[in-house]
């Protein structure tokens, strides 16, 4: 499972720590990624996302089929 959100496109940043002496060593940043089922009233089915918190809230904001389209429209699905 890839590590990208399929309604905003968010994946996997990558950094460095820092230690107090300021040594820096690579790291991920990953997304607050969860796998969520939804049901989908526009095709009478129920549908698995692989979303971020952001891609929730946007759901519940502007709604499924508004977030399907607009994801489909950015090519994250």
């Amino acid at each position: 499972m890839s590590k990208i959100c399929q309604i905003t496109g968010k994946r996997a940043q990558h950094g460095n720590n820092v230690s107090h002496s300021k040594r820096r060593t690579k790291r991920v940043f990953d997304v607050n990624l969860f796998t969520k089922k939804f049901y989908w009233v526009e095709e009478d089915e129920w549908i698995s996302l692989t979303i971020s918190a952001a891609g929730l809230r946007l759901i519940n904001k502007i709604g499924l089929d508004a977030a399907i389209k607009r994801a489909a429209a950015n090519g994250y699905l």
